[in-house]
């Protein structure tokens, strides 16, 4: 974890290489492969970075692991971590917090770099968002405030991104938006968890279209 890191290094500087900073593609990858993946790629080789930290274990996924070593062999120094520890960490408050799903999921990947105050009121859920931080954060804002958060961003937000069950999990009843981002195995999940509780599979290449877009906002409007 970060955490571990920030403590033999306090005056680092960390930045999330998740994050679509709007590089240029240094065309490494194939045209059709998870964008996040790419957004690695591109801004480590787009910045100048002394240490690369790289999740290579079940915290991340195989791409995870394959990137660090692409970035390695183009010359970067890239240290891998694993942290498959399945002990929470933490107690789960911005998951099932009134706060909007926005501030949800970007206090959630915040939190790994800079730990966050933790004193969210909880809400009772009407919707559920299910997966991992969209390239296209805009379309969290398609949901309302009631909105609680699964899949891997609640691991996280748990301090045990490697387990799996709690990955699984989803409040029975809630209707729930199963999102992956297109070209990543999370998908796998996702779309067999949105068939067994009857929610809503989404898939996003890069940024939402307008007819992905509509297709939230209906089965939100709808259910």
């Amino acid at each position: 974890m970060v955490s571990q890191y920030q403590t033999q290094y306090p005056d680092a500087q960390w930045v999330d290489l998740d994050v679509d900073f709007g590089v240029s593609d240094r065309k490494i990858l194939p045209g059709n492969y998870c964008k996040i993946v790419k957004n690695i790629i591109n801004n480590a080789l787009d910045g100048e970075y002394d240490v690369i930290l790289a999740a290579v274990g079940k915290d991340k996924c195989d791409s995870g692991w394959f990137a660090a070593q692409v970035l390695r062999d183009l010359g970067l120094n890239v240290v891998e971590t694993k942290f498959e520890s399945l002990t929470p960490r933490r107690q789960l408050q911005i998951c099932t917090s009134g706060m909007p799903l926005y501030d949800k999921v970007n206090a959630i990947t915040g939190d790994i770099i800079a730990p966050a105050a933790r004193e969210c009121e909880p809400c009772k859920p009407e919707f559920g968002f299910w997966g991992v931080p969209p390239n296209d954060l805009e379309i969290l804002r398609l949901f309302p405030d009631t909105t609680h958060v699964y899949g891997w961003l609640r691991c996280v937000e748990a301090g045990v991104p490697a387990d799996i069950e709690l990955e699984m999990y989803v409040d029975p009843g809630v209707p729930t938006v199963f999102y992956s981002q297109a070209f990543c195995a999370k998908a796998q999940p996702a779309k067999y968890l949105a068939d067994k509780y009857n929610g809503l599979f989404v898939d996003i290449d890069d940024y939402a279209n307008n007819s992905t877009r509509a297709k939230i906002e209906a089965f939100l409007r709808l259910r």
